[in-house]
């Protein structure tokens, strides 16, 4: 009786082998699968990229290859001019001007549009009556167009019957300026800068809205009970919780500088003197006022080159944090 029962459960605890699905159907089924995903991704993303490719990139590459042709704009291009367009760019002190006037409007929305927008953000983000209606208000800008804000500040700072006029012109220490808003080239600038942050600090305060929303309140209260303030709050807690916000809109705002134009066209088409000129009107003056899209093209690249550098230099040594750790759909990570 005792052997019997040794050699069953010797006969039991025997290693029995696995049994193995066939190689083909456990490496095809989930390759298909694969395929098939592809597939349909593809398919979704096909009108897109159609879009991509015939509004960016075929328009990328024509005013490149244009760029180095003396061309009206009529015909084919045939007048090769290798980099006379580009020479002629780097001595232009207009372009010159142009440059040195992106980059006042960058270090000004960075300085005082950004901050004004953020400030405005922590405010509405309070708990208060009627904020929603606030927060309305102040993104209305954004909402209308470029031409529209462009046609209303140009009626509103129209010299001697405007309302900016009006408003000012009796008092003691900006009653100067009664007249010479979009007249003077040392006013039309910062003129024109105001009404840019009119128009888009509503845009960059929603986006702070949105982080602040992401903000844990118990992380705050924690801060408030270790006895913090609102500003201490605000500088160890908000303000580095609210980083990733603000690389991106500062990011935007420094695209949105460089490409600015349809508000400076429509209120002062660039003048007085090129005061408030930017490449992108000085592109359109050269293509579609005096037919020299070759030049206008070599513009459009330069525009072009500098917008994508500072993508990558941001990309790459601002925006790298925020990537780290993201988890990509097919499972590794960035």
């Amino acid at each position: 009786m005792t052997h019997t029962i040794r050699g069953s459960a010797t006969t039991d605890d025997r290693p029995r082998p696995a049994v193995r699905a066939p190689r083909g159907r456990a490496r095809g089924a989930p390759a298909g699968r694969r395929l098939r995903g592809w597939m349909s991704a593809t398919w979704f993303l096909l009108p897109a990229l159609l879009l991509f490719l015939f509004f960016v990139l075929i328009p990328i590459f024509v005013a490149f290859y244009t760029s180095f042709f003396t061309w009206g704009g009529f015909g084919r291009p045939e007048d090769f001019a290798g980099l006379d367009n580009y020479r002629k760019l780097s001595g232009d002190p207009v372009f010159r001007g142009d440059l040195w006037r992106g980059l006042v409007m960058v270090v000004l929305s960075i300085a005082v549009q950004l901050p004004i927008a953020l400030g405005t953000a922590v405010l509405l983000n309070q708990r208060m009556r009627g904020r929603a209606v606030y927060r309305a208000v102040f993104f209305a800008p954004y909402i209308l167009s470029e031409v529209i804000a462009g046609v209303l500040f140009g009626i509103i700072f129209l010299p001697g019957t405007g309302l900016a006029d009006t408003l000012v012109g009796d008092l003691p220490l900006v009653g100067g300026l009664a007249g010479r808003w979009f007249s003077d080239p040392g006013t039309a600038l910062p003129t024109l800068f105001a009404v840019m942050t009119w128009k888009y600090f509503g845009f960059h305060m929603m986006i702070y809205l949105a982080g602040l929303q992401g903000v844990p309140a118990e992380v705050l209260e924690a801060a408030s009970i270790d006895g913090a303030g609102p500003w201490r709050r605000f500088r160890g807690v908000t303000l580095p919780l609210l980083a990733p916000t603000l690389r991106i809109s500062v990011f935007l705002s420094v695209i949105g500088s460089i490409q600015l134009f349809d508000l400076v066209w429509v209120t002062t088409t660039g003048g007085p003197t090129h005061s408030t000129e930017t490449m992108a009107v000085t592109m359109f003056q050269f293509g579609f006022k005096r037919y020299q899209m070759g030049y206008a093209s070599a513009i459009s690249v330069a525009m072009f080159l500098i917008s994508m550098v500072f993508s990558l230099l941001y990309q790459r040594y601002a925006l790298r944090r925020d990537l780290q750790g993201a988890v990509t759909s097919a499972g590794g990570r960035r």
